[in-house]
């Protein structure tokens, strides 16, 4: 970003800062509603701004709590989740595995033939001269 722009940026910034303070202290829209009593002026001004920045720093803590609880819950949430899905499948090879028992026997020989050769040809490479 350029100088220019920063310039731009800090000058715009300023002068909405000014048009708040010049909002705060000479505008006639502030007062605060406290039992039927109305305060307005410069101590109605200041008792909005107090209420509202403690209204605001309470809703950021709420917002705070639940961020954690939310992060509590949905971790746990996920821990059960694996879990659950390690059982799902420990009790589908359960099931499932006394089935597959007549496949896996001419897998598990072809995978014999097929590796026997493999291991020859790999003693036979190691054995030449170099």
């Amino acid at each position: 970003m350029n100088t220019k722009a920063k310039k731009l940026i800090f000058a715009a910034l300023i002068f909405l800062l000014a048009i708040a303070l010049w909002q705060a202290v000479f505008g006639d829209g502030m007062y605060v509603n406290i039992d039927g009593d109305e305060i307005d002026g410069p101590l109605g001004a200041v008792l909005a701004v107090v209420f509202g920045g403690a209204g605001m720093l309470f809703a950021g803590l709420v917002m705070v709590c639940v961020a954690v609880f939310l992060c509590i819950l949905f971790a746990s949430l996920g821990i059960l989740a694996v879990a659950g899905v390690g059982l799902a499948a420990l009790v589908a090879v359960a099931v499932v595995s006394p089935l597959l028992l007549p496949l896996l026997i001419p897998v598990g020989l072809y995978w014999i033939f097929v590796s026997r050769p493999r291991k020859h040809r790999a003693q036979a490479t190691m054995q030449q001269a170099v």
